[in-house]
């Protein structure tokens, strides 16, 4: 039986305490969660180039507004570039947004969401948060591959877009490592660690937010 995704919450006070020194692309900003607060459109969308391709997210933000918010904020200021996509599995689902420097994931993994009510279901090519129970919605998201994931709308998972153009590429993503990738490891040693342990992960090169 497949597990559902989840994320992590387990976090270093260390790693907490330490300033974010923003990659090339990223904005200072993401050294503070509370800075990154902007409201979204009603709808827009966000555009990933991967390693595979480019897909596009169609977002609307009725759907999950707490979430949508976040998406919105964290695309916009570089969050997601050079993410890889850690937790593919055949069948299931796509699931990413474990920044590559330690010191931004440290500080995001505590900046919890209240959730959103479920107004869409977990069907193929919609995307939604992963979560380690109510209320710890933070980065990580996973794009699901099939209609059957609607079981999980019952647990409190709420999409708040979908992808509209290239699934074709979401299908793609390299899924030869199942669940391997530690979580745990990823946060405390960011890229280098899935760089070197698990070199055929599919990242996002860049995310935008377009009209």
């Amino acid at each position: 039986m497949t597990s559902k995704p989840t994320s992590m919450t387990l976090v270093s006070a260390t790693l907490l305490a330490m300033l974010t020194i923003p990659a090339f692309g990223q904005s200072a900003n993401l050294g503070n969660p509370s800075a990154l607060r902007e409201t979204a459109p009603a709808t827009y969308k966000a555009r990933f180039e991967t390693s595979k391709g480019a897909f596009v997210v169609d977002v609307t933000r009725d759907w999950a507004p707490n979430g949508a918010d976040r998406f919105y904020n964290l695309v916009k200021n570089g969050f997601y570039d050079g993410v890889r996509f850690f937790r593919v599995l055949d069948g299931f689902m796509a699931q990413f947004g474990i920044n590559g420097d330690p010191k931004v994931s440290a500080v995001w993994r505590e900046a919890r969401l209240q959730d959103d009510p479920v107004k869409q279901s977990n069907r193929r090519g919609f995307i939604t948060y992963a979560m380690a129970g109510p209320n710890t919605r933070t980065s990580q998201l996973f794009i699901n591959y099939n209609d059957r994931n609607s079981s999980l709308d019952k647990q409190g998972f709420s999409p708040f877009g979908r992808v509209s153009s290239g699934m074709e590429v979401v299908d793609a993503l390299y899924n030869g490592y199942g669940e391997t990738p530690n979580q745990g490891r990823i946060q405390m040693e960011g890229n280098a660690y899935l760089a070197k342990d698990f070199p055929r992960l599919d990242f996002v090169k860049k995310a935008t937010i377009t009209k």
